[in-house]
Parts: C-alpha cells; structure tokens; sequence
C-alpha cells in the first residue's frame, strides 16, 4: 500500500508508514506539521519507486553516505571537520551526480581563496575526504567509483637545521616550551605524538619511550641523554608529559597556570605551539615573512611572523642527523615509524659529515 500519514500518541512528530515496490516503510518525518510531514511522505515515495526501478544507486544521497562513513568506524576530528564542510555544500545531492565539475565548483565554495586555493589545500580539505566517502560508497555499489582529476603539488624544499640552530631556537623558546623542543628534534617524534605522550609510556632509566602513531601503531623511540635530561628536569610525573601555559584569573587578574594537556587538533601538525613556536624563530634569527591582514568588520590591521620552518620540521632534522650519524636508510626507516624507504631517501646525504661532532655533542651521545 502507499505510503500514509499519521500521528503516533506517544509523539508529537508525525510517521508514515506503508509499502512501496515491496520495501515496508516505518519511519518518522520529523516533523509536527502536517504540511511539511505530506511533503515528505510525497518525496519518500518517489525516491522508493525510483530505487525500485533503477535500483538502490539511483537515490543515495551523499548525506546518507556521509552518515553511513562516519557511522563505520571512529574519525577524528579534523577529518569530520572535512566532512561537516562537504556535507554543508553536497547536502542532498545523489552520489550519482557528484563529478569533476561538482568537485570544482566545490572549491570555489568551500574554500577560502577559491579555485585559487593552493593545490595542497585543495586536496586536504575537499579532494581526499570526498574520494574516502565515495569510496566507501563504490564498495557498497551506491555509485561508481570516484574518478576526479589531482592538482598537482609542487613539490618543496625540506627544510633542515644545523645543530647551532636548533640551539638558538631553543633558547628563545618560552620556558615551558624548551622541553618539548628538545623532544622534538633529538627523537623525531611527530607532534600529535609528543603531545600525547604519557608518563606512563616513558622509561628515563632504560631511555625508551612508547608513542603511538596515527593509525594506532605502537613505536618504541630512543631516548638521547639531552633528551633524558630534559624530561627529568620536568617537575610533573604522571599524566602527559608535555603540558601548556595558560593563562589565569585569579581574585588579582593576573597570572598563568599550567594546563593539564594540549588540546586537541585532529592530529594536525604544529597549531598548538603556532604562536610560541613563531616567537622563539623570530627570535633566534631564523627566516620568514610578516603576514599583515585586516580583519573581518575592524579597520585596523593586524601582522605576524610566520615562518619558514614548521614544528614538523624539528622531525626532518632529526632525520637528516641520524643519517649523517650512521648512513644506513633501513634503520632510520625503522627508528622513524616511515612506512616505505622511498619517503627516507630524502634524508640522505642532506647534511654534511662536517655536522657529525656538533651533531654528537647536542645529542649527547658517545661516537
């Protein structure tokens, strides 16, 4: 039978149920009004025949997609931050009609600078998360699989720095930022695994730490005695072991207080410690531009320094010293967690043997 409207006594919102290409239908419309509730009988109807007829494909939307995705498994944070953006523009649109031209004109309405939006950017924050939700989808036979052409990204230089560098910049970090630094470029660690780093997983006896990637691997890093030294100078032993500066109200209005973790950023690289890192590069001399923009409803404008080099970096330091120590690819492939030696040839030979005391002496290691 087709599809009715009626009124449940235990809800305010009215359901409609009925038969459609012999698919039971028992659902809410969510709504009260019975004008908006006919609307949706009427368009559920449509799309159950036209399923009927052409098949499941004919009618998924990409909500329904995006649902089902996030509904399969746990994302984080920045890739629903992705997803949420999608949504707001695809909405209701079928998979069947997402394309190359959807996927342009996506550009120009989500993102900042447009089609102008630089190449990496387009595929972080549009290309990559719709490719994983019709992907998702092409496997469960809702649409074809995804076919969108890439932008290509230039590649860049890797930046590294010297050991005298790496020393500048530490010295005019903040305070409660000097650790972390230290961590940084003498283990290589990546930020999300710095700043999740519990005291629990440090061993500064056996100089071992146990961090955890992204995908949930587990990885065991060495501990170099500056680092260890470091890290036993902290004055915290249990929770994380790397914590910020925030600031406080008390009765006086001023004074700052230590947190008990970074927030969270989906994993993304170096937001956390954007501003302190960008101070302490200033500071040590090392190169950038000063960003000066207005914002939105004020007149005056604004500046910062931004940099050249990011907190990710500290990690291709790291890299390019310990290939300068012992010129062999596989262990430093396996002792940075890379999943594939194409990614650890970058490393190679990118700092001079001229480096390897002043190398050994930040580290603090025996030759």
């Amino acid at each position: 039978m087709p599809l009715k409207v009626y009124k449940r006594t235990d809800s305010e919102k009215l359901y409609v149920r009925g038969t459609v290409k012999g698919q039971s239908i028992y659902e809410s419309t969510g709504t009260a009004d019975p004008r908006q509730a006919e609307e949706y009988r009427a368009k559920r109807e449509a799309e159950l025949w036209q399923e009927g007829i052409y098949g499941k494909r004919a009618v998924v939307t990409f909500a329904h997609a995006i649902t089902a995705y996030l509904e399969a498994e746990p994302r984080s944070d920045a890739t629903k931050a992705y997803l949420l953006r999608l949504l707001a523009y695809f909405g209701t649109i079928r998979l069947s009609d997402i394309d190359q031209t959807s996927l342009d004109q996506a550009y120009r309405h989500i993102l900042r600078d447009g089609a102008e939006a630089n190449p990496a950017t387009k595929v972080r924050s549009v290309l990559t998360p719709l490719r994983s939700v019709l992907e998702f989808a092409a496997i469960r036979k809702w649409c074809d699989r995804p076919a969108f052409d890439k932008p290509r990204i230039p590649t860049g230089r890797t930046i590294y720095l010297r050991p005298e560098q790496v020393t500048l910049l530490i010295d005019n970090a903040a305070v409660h930022l000097k650790p972390l630094l230290v961590f940084l470029f003498g283990t290589g660690a990546r930020m999300s695994e710095a700043l999740e780093l519990d005291w629990a997983c440090v061993d500064l006896r056996g100089r071992r730490a146990v961090v955890w990637q992204k995908q949930g691997n587990e990885r065991h890093i060495d501990l170099p005695p500056r680092v260890c030294a470091s890290l036993a100078s902290l004055p915290n032993r249990d929770g994380r072991v790397f914590r910020p500066v925030r600031a406080r109200k008390p009765r006086n209005g001023q004074g700052r207080e230590i947190g008990e973790a970074y927030s969270g950023n989906g994993r993304t690289s170096g937001g956390q410690i954007k501003s302190g890192w960008a101070v302490a590069c200033r500071k040590a001399g090392l190169p950038g531009r000063v960003r000066v923009w207005t914002p939105k409803g004020q007149e005056k404008s604004k500046s910062v320094f931004v940099p050249n080099v990011t907190p990710h970096d500290a990690r291709h330091t790291w890299a390019s010293w310990q290939y300068c120590l012992h010129k062999d690819l596989m262990r430093l492939k396996a002792d940075g967690g890379w999943g594939n030696i194409t990614t650890v040839t970058r490393y190679a030979k990118v700092m001079p043997d001229a480096y390897r005391n002043e190398i050994i002496e930040w580290l603090g290691i025996n030759a």
